[in-house]
């Protein structure tokens, strides 16, 4: 008998240190890092899919702009698709527009396009080559979205929302952000743990 508990002990333990050694779906800690609440955003330059240059400066809308981390295989990432689309399509005429930037070195500009033509993305989606803007803003998981207001300072980061399952959403952590600056109310939840799939930064 005491052998078998033996057996299973190290069979639990040896389970627990392959699940600690597979990339895949983490959450982004609450011990944030890069850009703080309240901070400017840096302009950058990036591509889109089609190889053209973008900035902050000409991409961003005239009353915010929502930065979200995407992936091309992140089953998290690729759940949000269509209520990322939904936010872009929502917010345009309202003065916020919504940018995808990809960080995954493992996910080429070809790829990236395939994917956003075959999940009917409509909004810009960005290249960061060397994940400098990842970086920047400490990006962890995809998806992980970054509001910023007129003047280029974070509002909010963190999830979209509470549930990957659409029809478990209880909380629009995202939406209460924006919504709240743009009727020029203080945003209450300025931080909301992110989960996802984790950014395949340069080695």
């Amino acid at each position: 008998m005491r052998k078998l508990y033996t057996t299973l002990s190290l069979f639990i333990l040896a389970l627990a240190s392959l699940a600690a050694s597979v990339p895949g779906r983490v959450s982004a800690g609450e011990n944030f890092s890069g850009v703080a609440i309240g901070g400017k955003v840096n302009d950058f330059k990036l591509q889109d899919v089609e190889g053209k240059e973008h900035t902050l400066a000409n991409l961003r809308g005239k009353r915010g702009t929502v930065l979200i981390f995407v992936s091309v295989g992140c089953p998290v990432s690729n759940a949000y698709g269509k209520r990322m689309e939904k936010l872009a399509e929502g917010y345009k005429a309202r003065g916020v527009n919504i940018v995808g930037i990809n960080a995954n070195h493992t996910d080429t500009i070809e790829m990236i396009g395939e994917h956003a033509a075959g999940s009917g993305l409509t909004f810009p989606i960005l290249k960061d080559k060397g994940n400098r803007v990842a970086d920047q803003l400490g990006a962890l998981v995809t998806p992980e979205a970054f509001f910023l207001d007129a003047e280029n300072k974070l509002v909010y980061r963190g999830r979209i929302d509470n549930s990957r399952d659409e029809s478990s959403v209880a909380t629009h952590d995202l939406r209460e952000a924006i919504d709240a600056t743009l009727a020029g109310k203080t945003v209450t939840k300025t931080e909301a743990r992110a989960f996802g799939c984790s950014i395949k930064r340069v080695a």
